[in-house]
C-alpha cells in the first residue's frame, strides 16, 4: 500500500473535485426524494384507509432512508478521508475530447484480505484536469478510491476503483511533482506502453481489463 500525505485544499477541492460534486447531486437527489415519500405518506394518512397506512408506512421508511443518505454519503466520500487513505496509482490521459479527457489507470483491484495484489487497467472521463496539460501521455498522480455496489462486499475485488487525480485537491503544483515523482518509473512506462488499450478498457462491461502478473513490473509483483 502506497501512501501520500499532502494537505488538502478544501476550497480547491470544493470547486474542482468530480467526486464531491457527485456526492452533492446524490445528497440533492435523497433530499427530493425525501420530500416526495413524505408528502405521498401525508397524503396517504390523510386518505384514512388501512391499505392507504400501510403505503403510507412504506413511504416514511423510504423517506427515512433517503435522509440517511444525506447523512453517509458525506462521511463516506469525506475527501480527507479519500486523500489519507487511497493507494498512490499512476494514471495518464488517453484520449481528450472537447468534453474533457479519459484517464488510463493502474491499479490494485484485490481487497485486502486476497492473497496477492491484482493489477488492473481502468479508465475515468474527466471534465477538468487543473494543473495538468490535456495532452495523450501527461501523467496524472491519483489515488485509488475504492468501493462497493451491493450491501455486502463478495469476493476478492472491489467492484469499482476509480482514480482520483492528486491535482483535484490541491492547487500547488510541487505537490503534484512530488507525487509523480513518488511513482515508479516502470509503472509510467507500463501505462503509456499501454495506451491503445483504453478503448478496450472502454468497452468491457467491468470498465477494467486485469493484467498479467507476468507483464508488471518487478516491484509490484506477489
Amino acid at each position: 500500500m502506497r501512501r501520500f500525505d499532502f494537505p488538502v485544499d478544501h476550497s480547491h477541492a470544493h470547486a474542482v473535485n468530480e467526486v464531491l460534486a457527485d456526492v452533492r447531486r446524490l445528497r440533492v437527489l435523497a433530499i427530493a426524494g425525501a420530500v416526495v415519500a413524505g408528502v405521498i405518506a401525508a397524503y396517504l394518512i390523510w386518505l384514512g384507509h388501512a391499505w392507504s397506512y400501510l403505503l403510507a408506512i412504506a413511504f416514511v421508511l423510504g423517506a427515512v432512508v433517503a435522509l440517511w443518505i444525506t447523512v453517509w454519503a458525506p462521511r463516506k466520500f469525506s475527501i480527507d478521508k479519500l486523500y489519507a487513505t487511497g493507494d498512490l496509482v499512476p494514471a495518464v490521459v488517453s484520449e481528450t475530447h472537447p468534453g474533457g479527457v479519459v484517464l488510463l489507470a493502474l491499479v490494485d483491484v484485490a481487497k485486502p484480505a486476497a492473497a496477492d495484489p491484482l493489477y488492473a487497467l481502468v479508465i475515468r472521463k474527466v471534465r477538468d484536469l487543473p494543473g495538468h496539460e490535456k495532452r495523450a501521455g501527461e501523467r496524472v498522480p491519483s489515488v485509488a478510491v475504492r468501493n462497493e455496489r451491493a450491501p455486502r462486499q463478495v469476493g476478492e475485488r472491489w467492484q469499482t476503483v476509480n482514480p482520483m487525480p492528486i491535482a483535484w485537491g490541491t492547487a500547488d503544483g510541487t505537490v503534484i511533482e512530488r507525487a509523480r515523482a513518488a511513482i515508479s518509473e516502470a509503472e509510467w512506462r507500463l501505462l503509456t506502453n499501454n495506451l491503445g488499450l483504453a478503448a478496450k478498457v472502454r468497452r468491457s462491461s467491468a470498465k477494467r481489463l486485469l493484467l498479467d502478473p507476468q507483464q508488471l513490473p518487478d516491484d509490484l509483483g506477489a
